[in-house]
C-alpha cells in the first residue's frame, strides 16, 4: 500500500505521434465511484485520441500543472525534463531489458535516452512502476497493448501484401480508427493463394490470429504447413516449442526455456523457406536465439513481406534494421547487401511500426484502462499482492534489488 495518495494525474504524451492514454474517460467516474477520496487531473493534449471535455463530463479535473499529484499514468516515456521530483510514475519505460549488450535492440520512442531518463528518475528521487512488469506468480502480465498490436500489425501486414501484390490497398488502420471497420474491411477481401507464417502464444499473437478468423485464410497445422501443398490462403501459428529447441534436444518445457534461454536455437527457418508472409507475434528476450540470421536470409527466396509486429530493432528478426511510423509504416530490404533500397518487388517489404495500437486508439486505450483500474490502481491505493513491488525499477534515488543490474547500465 502507498501511503497519501490522494490525487491521480494523467500525462499529456511526450512522443509527438502518441494519441493513446492510460484511462479513458468513462472508467474515470468508475474510478471516482470506488475511491470517492480520489482526486483525478488531466493535463490537456489537443493530441489525445479522447477530448478534455469528454474527460470533464466524468469528473475529471483539466489541469496543466500536476505537481499536486501524488499518482502519475502515462502510456510511453516521459520526457526527462518534465519529471516532477518525488512523485510516483507509471509507464512503460522500455528500460528493464536493458544492458550494454541489449542497447541497441530497445524498445521505446525513438531519440529517447534511456541513460538519461533513468538517471533524471533517480535523481529526481521518482518511485517508477513498469507496466510491463506488473504480473501475476506465473509471469503473466496483468495488462498490455498486446492485443491490439496484434491486430493492428496483421491488419497492415495484410495491406503491405495487397500492395506488393498490385491488389487495391485497404484503408490504413489509423484512418478508419474503429475495431468494426477494419473487421469488415478484411472480411471483404478475398486473399489469393498465399503461405502465412505467424510466430507467438501470448497477447500479441491472439490479436493476430483473432483479426484472422474475419479473412479467407485459413489455419493449418505445423505438419501440415511443412508437407502439403494448397491451392488457398493458409497461415500457420508457431507456439515457443514450435520455433526453437534444445540444442541437446532435450524435451521443450517453457519454464526451462525462460530460464536458460541461451541453450535454445530456432527452428524456424525451414517455415519461413516457405512462405509468402512472415508475422513476428512472439515475445523475445535478448539472451533468446533470434528467429533467423542474416545469413538465412538469401535463402528466403519466396518470402516477400515481414511484418515484425515484436519490433525489437536487431532483436530477433534481423530484418528489422529500424522501426517505422504509422505515417511511414514501410520499408524495403535488400536481402544480398542488407542495404534498405527503394520499392521492388524483388526486395523484401518490411512493416515495423513500434506504436501499432495507436493506430486504434479509443479501443486499445479503452481495454488498457480496464486494467489499470482493475489490476493496478488496487493495488497501489490498497494491499499490494506483490505485483506493484515486482514492477518498481527505483525509489528513493535507487534501483530496487531486481533491478540494480541497470546501474552497470547508465553507468557504461
Amino acid at each position: 500500500m502507498t501511503e497519501g495518495i490522494n490525487s491521480i494525474g494523467i500525462l499529456r504524451e511526450s512522443r509527438t505521434d502518441e494519441s493513446r492514454a492510460p484511462i479513458a474517460p468513462k472508467q474515470i467516474s468508475q474510478i471516482k465511484e470506488r475511491f470517492p477520496h480520489i482526486n483525478i487531473c488531466i493535463q490537456p493534449s489537443d493530441k489525445r485520441t479522447f477530448k478534455d471535455e469528454e474527460y470533464k463530463e466524468n469528473g475529471a479535473v483539466i489541469l496543466e500543472n500536476l505537481n499536486n499529484c501524488d499518482l502519475l499514468f502515462g502510456v510511453k516515456e516521459i520526457d526527462p525534463n518534465l519529471l516532477i521530483p518525488k512523485k510516483t510514475y507509471v509507464f512503460f519505460s522500455h528500460t528493464y531489458k536493458l544492458n550494454i549488450e541489449t542497447l541497441s535492440n530497445a524498445q521505446g520512442t525513438p531519440g529517447m535516452d534511456k541513460k538519461d531518463l533513468l538517471k533524471s528518475i533517480l535523481a529526481k528521487n521518482i518511485k517508477l512502476i513498469d507496466y510491463e512488469n506488473i504480473r501475476a506468480g506465473n509471469g503473466s502480465r496483468y495488462l498490455g497493448f498486446g492485443r491490439f498490436a496484434g491486430i493492428v500489425g496483421c491488419y497492415n501486414t495484410l495491406n503491405l501484401f495487397l500492395s506488393q501484390n498490385n491488389f487495391q490497398p485497404l484503408a490504413r488502420a489509423f484512418k478508419v480508427n474503429d475495431y468494426e471497420r477494419i473487421i469488415n474491411n478484411l472480411s471483404q477481401i478475398h486473399f489469393p493463394n498465399l503461405k502465412l507464417l505467424i510466430t507467438g502464444d501470448g497477447r500479441v499473437n491472439k490479436g493476430v490470429q483473432e483479426i484472422l478468423k474475419y479473412t479467407n485464410i485459413n489455419k493449418v497445422s505445423p505438419k501440415e504447413y511443412l508437407e502439403k501443398d494448397y491451392e488457398d490462403a493458409i497461415y500457420c501459428n508457431l507456439d515457443t516449442k514450435d520455433y526453437v529447441t534444445h540444442q541437446s534436444n532435450k524435451t521443450f518445457e517453457l519454464k526451462h526455456f525462460i530460464e536458460f534461454p541461451k541453450e535454445y536455437e530456432s527452428t524456424a527457418v525451414k517455415y519461413i523457406k516457405i512462405s509468402d508472409l512472415f508475422i513476428s507475434a512472439h515475445y523475445w528476450d535478448p539472451n533468446s536465439p533470434k528467429i533467423f540470421t542474416k545469413n538465412q536470409m538469401k535463402e528466403f527466396t519466396r518470402l516477400k513481406v515481414i511484418g515484425d509486429v515484436t519490433c525489437d530493432v536487431d532483436g530477433s528478426i534481423p530484418s528489422t534494421i529500424k522501426s517505422t511510423t504509422i505515417d511511414d509504416p514501410n520499408f524495403y530490404l535488400n536481402k544480398d547487401t542488407f542495404l534498405e533500397t527503394d520499392h521492388s518487388s524483388n526486395h523484401l517489404a518490411i512493416m515495423a511500426v513500434d506504436n501499432l495500437p495507436s493506430e486504434l486508439p479509443r479501443d486499445s486505450s479503452t481495454e488498457f484502462g480496464h486494467g489499470i483500474m482493475n489490476e493496478v490502481i488496487p493495488y497501489i491505493l490498497g494491499k499490494d499482492d506483490g505485483r506493484i513491488l515486482n514492477a518498481t525499477i527505483t525509489e528513493n534515488g535507487r534501483f530496487l534489488e531486481k533491478y540494480t543490474y541497470l546501474e552497470g547500465y547508465i553507468n557504461s
